[in-house]
């Protein structure tokens, strides 16, 4: 400390000194102007610090201890995940249907993993074409597939995009947070990010931007199992749309707004769920539209999942089943895939190994590298806090390899010491 004191001290007579040179007499206050930073351990970086010294005692162990750790969770994560069933149907494709009969889907648009009876759920597929209001052409994918094997809930039911890049800068920032929240946003007050869907014969639009324009608008109607073990015909199971998006965004991001119909438009790719625009009957309620607030939360990767419905209570029972998706978002221009799955899943999530398998690398990693370093305490030990094997000195202003020599003419640092 009185090392400390002295320093502090010499460095005031510096800056007096320097004061007085400069002509003015007045150091007091030139000294309150100085850059130099005050004498603190936090600013001079003398703060306490912990600095392990890795031996091969500690080394060692630690490692055995990583690879004892590691391979427990790594099995039971795999064997966790291992057991999600699931059901995959790419339906990109379906529109292109000839055919108005069912047809096997070829394997290459399909996937599948049942726990104990690992069975082709014999996917096949139809298209059902008509008009909507606008004399467009409707479409509508049949799908049936056979479960093998009775699935226990929660049952989800997702929609898979890929090639979808939702985490483009301009993208992902393309909305106003206030006008989500129900607040009247005027014109002039409106995000500049929402633009170029911002506003449309001069009234704003509702919501704004270009993630709520690109909103996914295909439909999916609750399966319907075809031969139910109680024998009656057509039995739905009911696939519910309420509780699937994030807490957070129901109770706090999202408000029913305080716009007037007349004031506001829907975005321009709504205009088949709005042909009339908004009115006091139809004007959404962001607060309870959760299929929106899913696709309003931005993947980070092309390829994503977006929750449609789950069930909770009811067990999905084996038998064969049809699905009807409606057909009306493209994906071909941007040249994706879009893509139904059916799952059960874990405490871990649903079916994706790769954590799992990232822990057993870790850990087999950790057992090679101990037993490597054990092997070289054995034969070869080095003992510690030997100088010789410090490099550079005082004199030689470059490096060497190996340790110094008894002999050598250049001052070590076991000299300076």
């Amino acid at each position: 400390m009185s090392f400390l004191r002295k320093r502090k001290n010499h460095d005031l007579d510096d800056d007096e000194s320097d004061d007085m040179i400069s002509g003015n007499g007045n150091a007091a206050s030139n000294r309150t102007k100085s850059r130099k930073p005050p004498n603190t351990a936090f600013r001079q970086q003398r703060l306490k610090a912990w600095q392990p010294i890795l031996t091969p005692k500690t080394v060692i162990p630690l490692f055995f201890i990583l690879a004892c750790i590691f391979a427990p969770l790594g099995i039971a994560i795999i064997h966790s995940t291992y057991n999600v069933q699931t059901l995959q149907v790419d339906y990109s494709k379906c529109g292109s249907l000839k055919s108005k009969n069912y047809e096997s889907i070829p394997s290459k648009y399909t996937s599948f993993h049942f726990k104990n009876k690992n069975t082709n759920p014999d996917y096949k597929w139809r298209v059902v074409n008509g008009t909507d209001d606008f004399d467009d052409l409707k479409q509508t994918c049949q799908i049936q597939f056979t479960l093998p094997v009775d699935l226990k809930p929660p049952i989800y039911l997702y929609y898979k995009l890929n090639n979808f890049f939702q985490n483009h800068r301009k993208y992902v920032s393309s909305y106003d947070l206030e006008q989500l929240k129900g607040i009247a946003v005027t014109k002039a007050d409106l995000e500049n990010d929402c633009s170029p869907v911002k506003e449309r014969d001069d009234k704003i639009i509702y919501p704004c931007g270009l993630i709520a324009n690109s909103f996914f608008n295909d439909t999916f109607e609750s399966p319907v199992l075809l031969n139910a073990k109680s024998g009656s015909n057509n039995e739905t199971y009911e696939l519910s749309e309420k509780g699937i998006s994030w807490g957070s965004d129901l109770k706090h991001k999202y408000k029913k707004t305080n716009y007037k119909a007349s004031d506001i438009v829907p975005p321009p790719n709504w205009y088949k769920m709005f042909p009339d625009g908004y009115n006091d009957s139809n004007l959404p309620d962001l607060h309870k539209w959760e299929h929106l607030q899913n696709w309003m939360r931005t993947a980070g990767l092309p390829t994503f999942y977006k929750l449609y419905g789950k069930n909770t209570t009811s067990t999905m029972s084996s038998g064969t089943y049809e699905i009807s998706i409606g057909m009306n978002y493209p994906v071909s221009i941007f040249g994706g895939t879009k893509t139904l799955v059916i799952t059960t899943n874990s405490v871990f999530g649903g079916r994706n190994l790769s954590l799992g398998v990232i822990y057993i690398i870790v850990a087999i990693v950790s057992l090679v590298l101990g037993v490597a370093f054990l092997l070289q305490h054995l034969i070869k030990p080095r003992r510690i806090g030997d100088h010789n094997y410090l490099q550079g000195s005082a004199v030689d202003s470059g490096f060497r390899d190996g340790p110094r020599q008894a002999n050598d003419p250049i001052s070590t640092f076991r000299d300076q010491l």
